[in-house]
């Protein structure tokens, strides 16, 4: 006889603080730190300042981090998720509809981010953040929950090593180039050109396009394979060496993605396997430390500010492109850039824009209102 005895899954906070961190650079954090930069000179923040920026094409600043670190919150979240909700057999059917209906609605929710409420259909933009996250995660979930782990592990590396063959042996040469990995000559722009409906981002490519939507399953996997780590019984009582063995292998990601960019650049707008590898090293560590201080360590109060965020991260990633945050933050900070010497006005917006934003978070944190999807 099956038992369907629901088993304890203790909540993650670490995983609710790293959302929100995420999203506090979204809130416009980053927005602080080039404010500050600029007040103070220090070549510290000036370089700090210059990570808030996206790279052109090749390379690698911490705000391409941004995204992919979401996709990877969402991944470790999944094997929790499964365990909490379903159990069971006859709980297949709910849980194959739980997650296409997810990744449908974020797909939804990304076109109206993008473009609005609008129905001039033929030149909406229809790539989009929440879309490539969906996406990349309804298939990374339903991978997962068809598979073991030796062959979830076999997917893996087969996704980032054919997406890098399928790139360079099979450039675009409609527009003249013939660098594989170029804007103009990568398969993955050629792919948008041909098959995604309405307007590309960047006209000739789109980095929430098609194709590159499957490199980004590689990166929902491995927070997949974080999840199920932390929830398995491997070295339980052992929790430090349980986070050592996580620091070594995001080294280990973070080194493979070096390695890699040798011959495959690493590139978000492409989501090279080296940007997968190394994004997926950083995630690893970031959520190593977060893990480690507030879930093993207990130190919990200093990430109440990002916990709020992280609750709520859908509804302050949409609201930010409804509400007018700047009209709220002017009515209730403008008056202190009034006591202080105009250099410090950037600052002063961008600490009320983003105070602005948590207080709202706040309201519906103390109000139990949390949009899920």
């Amino acid at each position: 006889m099956e038992d369907n005895t629901k088993p304890e899954i203790k909540r993650l906070y670490s995983l609710d603080a790293l959302r929100g961190f995420d999203m506090f650079w979204i809130m416009g954090g980053g927005e602080i730190f080039i404010a500050l930069a600029a007040l103070t000179g220090w070549p510290v923040l000036q370089w700090w300042a210059e990570q808030q920026e996206h790279v052109q094409w090749h390379g690698f600043h911490f705000e391409d981090m941004i995204f992919p670190l979401f996709l990877f919150i969402a991944g470790i979240a999944f094997p929790f998720s499964k365990a909490k909700r379903y159990q069971g057999r006859e709980n297949r059917k709910a849980l194959y509809s739980h997650i296409i209906r997810r990744g449908l609605i974020l797909v939804l929710l990304g076109i109206i981010y993008n473009n609005s409420i609008r129905f001039n259909f033929a030149h909406l933009r229809y790539g989009s953040v929440l879309g490539h996250i969906g996406l990349a995660w309804m298939f990374a979930a339903l991978l997962f929950i068809n598979t073991r782990l030796s062959f979830r592990m076999l997917w893996f590396g087969v996704i980032l090593i054919g997406y890098w063959l399928l790139l360079l042996l099979f450039p675009a040469t409609d527009l003249g180039a013939n660098d594989p990995f170029s804007m103009q000559g990568c398969l993955v722009g050629y792919v948008d050109r041909l098959l995604m409906p309405g307007r590309l981002y960047l006209k000739i490519h789109d980095p929430e396009g098609i194709l590159n939507t499957l490199p980004a399953i590689g990166t929902a996997l491995l927070g997949m394979f974080t999840g199920e780590y932390i929830m398995s019984d491997f070295l339980k009582d052992k929790q430090l060496k349980k986070v050592l063995y996580m620091v070594l292998a995001g080294i280990g990601f973070i080194l493979i993605g070096l390695l890699w960019n040798t011959t495959f650049p690493i590139n978000k707008n492409l989501w090279s396997s080296s940007f997968v590898c190394l994004v997926g090293g950083l995630s690893i560590l970031l959520f190593s430390i977060f893990y480690l201080v507030i879930d093993v360590w207990k130190i919990k109060k200093w990430s109440f500010f990002f916990m709020v965020v992280g609750m709520n991260s859908i509804t302050i990633y949409m609201a930010d492109n409804i509400i007018d945050f700047g009209h709220a933050s002017n009515f209730l900070f403008g008056g202190f850039k009034t006591m202080l010497p105009v250099a410090w006005s950037s600052l002063i917006e961008a600490i009320g824009f983003v105070l602005t934003g948590w207080i709202f978070l706040y309201f519906l944190y103390k109000k139990k209102i949390f949009l899920k999807v």
